[in-house]
């Protein structure tokens, strides 16, 4: 099969038979956290996605793959209207967080983006100490009440990183001051402290080295007991370690979203089957 024949023209436009519909099973009978329905989303003139609709089942792993500039990371962003940060960036349609609209004029962003955090491709930990990275969103959200119950939040929030026994000595130093696993690690930690029910990665890994990727995908398997972890990735491999459900976007649509191993092994679509078997993207 060509890539023409899989619904690519040679301009990259689709083909128009394969726009029709999104196959698998994008909606779920089981507990769900996130649902999305026709989400597009508006640069200025230029549409960058059109009418998403996807659930994103709890305590599941779930992985946006595709090419670069497909629309997974602008889709991710919209979850905790982090697209409201950009000007020209306008968003229509519904996502539901555990049944809430986050666009409803009564929804705070700041307490949408505590109930859904996020970890970036590169790792950023604040300009502070270890502790400090990890103490400050509690205390800007008063999650503690004191000196003792944030210590022992800060213990907890790196344990759960995987990363309490590497810094447990060094605290008072910068988070800065870490390896680029360990960073990242961090900010996973960072991010938990705050009790999300959520959490988005951009690319967690991309930054990382083959040690470090297998420390943090170690770590988002074993969250995922306590979260719901949506993950963009462009490693493949990656999303068949870590997912239990994949979606592939092409060209700002969601062309497919199934169980992970039926995704690699059988895809439905014949753009999904391309583009895992390396023939185009």
């Amino acid at each position: 099969m060509s890539v023409i024949d899989a619904g690519i023209r040679p301009d990259g436009a689709r083909d128009a038979r394969e726009t029709d519909a999104t196959v698998g099973k994008p909606f779920l009978e089981k507990k769900v956290t996130l649902r999305a329905r026709n989400v597009n989303v508006f640069y200025g003139e230029k549409q960058a996605l059109f009418d998403v609709s996807i659930d994103i089942g709890k305590h599941e792993v779930t992985a946006f793959i595709g090419p670069s500039g497909c629309g997974k990371s602008t889709f991710l962003r919209c979850f905790n209207r982090m697209n409201d940060t950009i000007d020209s960036c306008r968003v229509r349609g519904e996502i539901l967080l555990d049944d809430e609209d986050i666009h409803d004029p009564k929804m705070d962003v700041v307490p949408l983006r505590a109930r859904v955090g996020m970890v970036f491709q590169k790792p950023n930990p604040f300009p502070k100490s270890i502790y400090e990275n990890i103490a400050y969103g509690p205390r800007l959200h008063g999650l503690v009440s004191g000196k003792s119950e944030l210590d022992a939040l800060v213990e907890k929030s790196l344990s759960r990183a995987g990363l309490w026994n590497e810094v447990k000595e060094r605290l008072d130093e910068p988070g800065t001051g870490l390896s680029g696993g360990q960073q990242q690690r961090l900010c996973i930690a960072r991010a938990i402290a705050i009790n999300p029910e959520v959490i988005l990665m951009d690319e967690p890994c991309s930054a990382l080295d083959p040690i470090a990727t297998a420390r943090v995908e170690e770590l988002i398997d074993e969250l995922r007991r306590k979260y719901t972890i949506v993950m963009v990735t462009h490693s493949m491999q990656q999303a068949a370690r870590v997912s239990q459900r994949t979606a592939y976007f092409h060209l700002g649509r969601l062309i497919e979203v199934d169980k992970t191993d039926r995704i690699f092994t059988n895809p439905s679509h014949e753009l999904t089957e391309a583009y895992i078997t390396g023939r185009f993207g």
